[in-house]
């Protein structure tokens, strides 16, 4: 059986990424409103209903904003760790938090998320695989720098969510201010176009059939640039840029190379209500 793969929302004005099988699924992240995550999810013929869980990489404001109306609204636990929990500042109610340790798996129904730790200017941030009926799915953006970490559950994905937040020449000579500039690119911001590429060419598995470039900067790269890049080295690789506008279509994903995508109805384009940060 296949997991159903979406990209709700990718982008520093909020990041959401849905993993499910036939009967659960697990957010990771919720960067966007509650109406707005119910809106996408209709859109693409998800259900709410089989939303089990939410996972929080994270405290910074696009990955956190929508968690505290969707967690009460439906009842879902928030896999948080304490430490980002104390600096995100958002309203849970009681019992609703879990918490979770680097590279220990955590059982949701019939899929199987295991967290690891990477670099990032967070308090205790987090990158994740969802693994389930033999697939396993990585969401790895908000990175610094490649690790071993990374590289080591990518290695393991049949399809993953990969940042490539910048183009280094377009941030380089664009109007960044210096210190925003390094924070960005200085190994605890984030991935570059060509650090991902790296990571892809040099670590993904013959089974990786889908590859959601993630997390672009809207000043500082450009989809057709990103998708140019890599579609030049993709061999059997299906690969989507996610927007930040709008959702991707929902990916079926199995152990067989390039499954077929699962059709929807087409998405409509909707215009950022949040502070573009990157």
């Amino acid at each position: 059986m296949p997991l159903f793969i979406t990209s709700l929302n990718s982008g520093s004005n909020g990041n959401c990424y849905y993993i499910g099988n036939e009967e659960e699924a697990v957010l990771i992240d919720v960067g966007i409103s509650c109406r707005e995550t119910e809106k996408r999810m209709l859109r693409m013929g998800l259900s709410m209903s089989k939303v089990k869980a939410i996972f929080v990489s994270h405290e910074h404001g696009d990955h956190i904003t929508g968690v505290p109306g969707l967690a009460r609204k439906y009842q879902l636990p928030v896999y948080i760790t304490e430490a980002t929990f104390n600096h995100a500042g958002i309203p849970l109610e009681e019992g609703t938090r879990r918490s979770f340790v680097t590279d220990e798996p955590v059982t949701i129904g019939r899929l199987t998320v295991t967290p690891f730790s990477k670099y990032h200017d967070a308090s205790d941030p987090y990158s994740f695989i969802v693994s389930g009926e033999g697939v396993t799915i990585g969401v790895f953006t908000d990175l610094g720098r490649p690790c071993n970490n990374l590289t080591r559950y990518f290695k393991q994905c049949h399809a993953a969510f990969l940042e490539a937040n910048y183009d280094t020449d377009m941030l380089m000579k664009g109007n960044y201010p210096y210190h925003l500039k390094q924070r960005i690119s200085g190994g605890n911001g984030h991935l570059s176009n060509h650090e991902a590429l790296t990571v892809f060419l040099q670590h993904r598995s013959a089974g990786l059939s889908h590859l959601i470039l993630s997390h672009l900067s809207k000043n500082n790269n450009h989809p057709e640039l990103v998708q140019a890049l890599f579609e030049k080295a993709a061999g059997n690789t299906h690969i989507v840029v996610a927007s930040r506008y709008k959702e991707t279509e929902v990916y079926s994903i199995t152990t067989g190379v390039v499954p077929k995508r699962v059709i929807r109805k087409k998405s409509i384009v909707v215009k950022p209500t949040q502070l573009m940060l990157f």
